[in-house]
């Protein structure tokens, strides 16, 4: 216990780093969900099949092994072209490498969520907004947007909350965070158990937290909603 608090400090930047890896990742996958579950519904059979392919390749793939195909295949592949234009070796961040891996494989997810969200928005409503002389824009913003939220936040929330544990991926590429602190600290005390447990419950409040967020926004979004 002596050494967890000694190390405290340095576990809890390791945590920060956690933290900023999640919120930036969620924001890429949540633009890349909107995209994706757009082009499902569009008309166009090329966008259509891209984003099918995106969905499945992602969905099949394990999520460690995609993210060293990412950052491998990333790092020879600018490195490439870098060799044409005469460049020096680039070495890329860890810290981008991770956030944007992540931010990719969830897209797909998020990609679904949005799918059956926007499906499952009445036509009518949006028939309603139009009849009523709304623009496309008004009729997205007011009545799309927040019906499409209504349904989609019970997938958001549930591939937020994984999304927050697979940065724990992120340790295998070497970036400085939270589980490779842990792993560092443990294995310089030989006391892996106490600061991997550590890390456990730090995760655990984590999730704690954002359960509470997800229940007041799906009370926010669900106002004037009859329960059945």
């Amino acid at each position: 216990m002596d050494e967890l608090i000694a190390r405290l400090p340095f576990l809890l930047e390791g945590a920060l780093v956690t933290v900023s890896v999640s919120i930036l990742s969620a924001l890429i996958a949540i633009v890349l969900g909107l995209v994706t579950a757009a082009a499902k519904l569009s008309k166009s059979r090329l966008a259509l099949s891209l984003a099918s392919v995106y969905t499945t390749v992602i969905r099949g793939v394990p999520d460690l092994v995609m993210m060293l195909l990412i950052y491998f295949g990333g790092q020879v592949t600018v490195n490439a072209i870098g060799a044409y234009f005469d460049w020096d070796y680039i070495d890329i961040n860890p810290f981008v490498a991770g956030t944007l891996t992540i931010g990719f494989i969830f897209g797909a997810y998020m990609g679904e969520t949005f799918r059956g969200a926007f499906l499952a928005v009445p036509v009518g409503l949006l028939e309603a907004g139009y009849a009523y002389g709304m623009t496309r824009v008004q009729v997205f913003s007011r009545i799309l947007i927040p019906q499409m939220m209504r349904h989609a936040l019970p997938g958001i929330g549930n591939n937020w909350l994984v999304l927050m544990k697979s940065t724990a991926l992120v340790a295998v590429i070497g970036l400085n965070e939270m589980v490779f602190r842990a792993g560092q600290a443990g294995g310089s005390t030989r006391q892996p158990f106490v600061f991997y447990l550590f890390v456990a419950f730090v995760f655990l409040a984590f999730t704690t937290v954002s359960i509470w967020g997800l229940r007041w926004a799906e009370r926010r979004y669900s106002v004037g909603v009859r329960r059945v």
